[in-house]
């Protein structure tokens, strides 16, 4: 089964959203755009045991926790402002046809949308399948002072008038839903508390008969009193004055210790796993591991019910970068695109995105009513799929979950830019980091490059800025970069090594090229103890900045530099970064120090 459309009102951060999918899915964006949500939402109406909870849903995930609007005058009684979430799901298997058979509808896989009731003759495959509508609804009751929830079947023929049947758990279960949120990962795991991981598997390999009979009837006959001998003066001593106040017929001992309470619910909560990982280490309970093996654990978990249930998994798992190195990353996204019927994925990981193809990326972004909003990556246009997964880890992904994307053509302007903005930044307390900004530096590695990650970063909604070398160009060329960029700066310098030897004072270059030589660190480029003429200084440094392009020899010129010497054609072209993404208003703070009064002096 998969899941095609999700629609969301009133749940959390989003007032509403409308998102389709398409099998897999990678959902990316900023922080607090709703990634979380979307998972959450998907887990009130598939997840067999979300509803089941008391309460199902609490004050704060209706959105900005409004769950009653105000009679409309004086006196009349608030009415209840519902969540509503609806999922429709295709490729139904035959045990849920069989047994939901009446609550189908049909699905238009090309124009992604439901067939009315009157569009029955167009009902023809491939183009067209049978689907299945669900919808929960979330709502607080007054009357009985809780907040109350309900998955049931959109189309419910049977049902009474303005009534809608409602989904059992036990068809909930046939849906294949799992659930990995970050961070409270693990917390009940493998816990056998009801709705646990273990307790899941448990019930799907049929291994819980006799479980808890064994259990208890083992734990009874353990006499924890044979090796505490100090305790049995004191139990003996509380039996003789409970015998003052309450007769008692029981031959021998009255009083018992026993290691939990002997019911299956209360051995629910205090079996514990127990994991070592290491021949010297004794086993500990699960929940003392590290953060990182306690995440794959929980991921072989859920693999484990996937092959318990082969032919249906819809898996949902919120940054799967979570305390683990790269090449886990790798592995979990690999078996979540292969071992899975659909899987849905948030992360800011590049090697967690470079896994997932631009045609299964959602990018995330929020409408100023609180609405979220989903366009593909792929629907940007000017990138191929190489090129995305070829730079992925270079900072393609850093920009796309950011507001800007500063695209530079070489790595000597990717390196000495950000050191420029940082030493700007230091000394303007007006200007907002780009980092928190949002606004990231991008090496598209050649001039001829930049206008497509330019035109792909700006379909994607981004502010684009454009730092590069003068040449000739058609009027034709010169447009790809105009279109492509909101700020589009082609200095006048032929080279970057170019515009710094003609914009920075030769003494600070003949410090800078002074210090490489003391140091060591020019290698074997020759610098002269004796400083040169002034022609002959700056074409040295130009010669030594485009030598060693690799070396970071411009960034490291920019850092033993002033602002005020910094070249100007850098600082301009970084104030008109800075100009679009303005620092909000600080927020007053009012420190108020208490005087302490003066003591009263007495009359002498």
């Amino acid at each position: 089964m998969k899941v095609v459309r999700l629609k969301i009102t009133n749940f959390r951060s989003i007032k509403s959203a409308e998102l389709y999918f398409d099998g897999h899915c990678l959902i990316v964006g900023p922080n607090n755009v709703g990634k979380s949500t979307i998972c959450e939402a998907l887990d009130l109406v598939l997840g067999p045991d979300r509803i089941s909870r008391f309460p199902p849903v609490e004050e704060f995930d209706f959105h900005n926790a409004r769950y009653l609007l105000p009679g409309a005058v004086e006196g009349e009684e608030p009415t209840a402002i519902p969540i509503q979430i609806e999922v429709v799901l295709t490729d139904i298997n035959a045990e849920i046809e069989n047994r939901c058979g009446q609550h189908l509808e049909f699905w238009h896989t090309a124009e992604r949308r439901l067939l009315d009731e009157g569009e029955a003759d167009a009902a023809n495959p491939p183009l067209v399948v049978s689907c299945l509508r669900l919808e929960t609804l979330a709502a607080y009751n007054p009357e009985e002072d809780e907040f109350e929830a309900k998955t049931c079947y959109s189309r419910s023929p049977n049902a009474e008038p303005g009534e809608l049947d409602k989904v059992s758990k036990e068809i909930k279960r046939l849906f294949g839903f799992l659930y990995l949120r970050a961070v409270r990962t693990g917390s009940r795991a493998l816990s056998l508390e009801r709705g646990s991981l273990l307790d899941v598997i448990l019930r799907l390999r049929g291994s819980r008969a006799g479980l808890w009979e064994k259990a208890i009837e083992r734990l009874r006959d353990l006499d924890i009193e044979k090796d505490a001998t100090h305790l049995q003066p004191v139990l003996e001593s509380i039996e003789a004055r409970l015998g003052r106040y309450i007769a008692s017929d029981v031959e021998g001992r009255t009083t018992k210790l026993h290691v939990s309470q002997l019911t299956r619910e209360h051995l629910r909560k205090t079996m514990a796993f127990f994991l070592a990982m290491s021949k010297d280490q004794t086993p500990v309970p699960f929940q003392q591991v590290g953060t990182g093996t306690l995440n794959v654990l929980v991921l072989a978990l859920l693999s484990f019910i996937a092959e318990l249930k082969p032919t249906s998994v819809i898996f949902a798992m919120e940054e799967p970068e979570i305390a683990v190195p790269p090449h886990t990353q790798r592995r979990i996204a690999d078996y979540l695109l292969h071992n899975t019927t659909q899987a849905f994925a948030t992360s800011h990981s590049p090697y967690v995105i470079e896994r997932f193809e631009p045609e299964q990326t959602l990018l995330l972004s929020r409408g100023p009513d609180s609405s979220v909003n989903a366009r593909r990556v792929s629907d940007a246009g000017s990138l191929k799929g190489n090129d995305f997964k070829r730079y992925a880890r270079r900072g393609l992904t850093e920009c796309m979950l950011g507001k800007g994307a500063i695209v530079v053509e070489g790595l000597t302007e990717f390196h000495a830019l950000p050191v420029a903005a940082r030493m700007l930044e230091e000394s303007d307390d007006s200007l907002q980091p780009l980092d928190i900004a949002g606004a990231a530096f991008f090496d598209a590695e050649s001039e001829g490059a930049m206008p497509k990650f330019g035109t792909f970063f700006k379909a994607l909604g981004l502010k684009t800025f454009s730092f590069y070398d003068f040449i000739a160009r058609t009027p034709e060329k010169k447009k790809q970069f105009s279109d492509a960029f909101d700020v589009d700066c082609e200095h006048v310098h032929a080279g970057f090594e170019a515009l710094i030897v003609n914009e920075m004072s030769l003494d600070r270059l003949w410090a800078f090229l002074d210090d490489l030589r003391v140091s060591g660190d020019n290698g074997n480029f020759a610098i002269p103890t004796a400083r040169p003429g002034d022609a002959d200084l700056r074409k040295l440094a130009r010669s030594a900045l485009e030598g060693s392009k690799g070396a970071g020899w411009a960034a490291r010129l920019f850092e033993g530099s002033t602002v005020a010497e910094l070249p100007v054609t850098v600082t301009g072209f970084l104030k008109q970064v800075y100009a679009m993404f303005p620092k909000p208003a600080d927020i007053p703070v009012e420190v108020a120090i208490a005087v302490p009064a003066k003591p009263a002096v007495a009359a002498g």
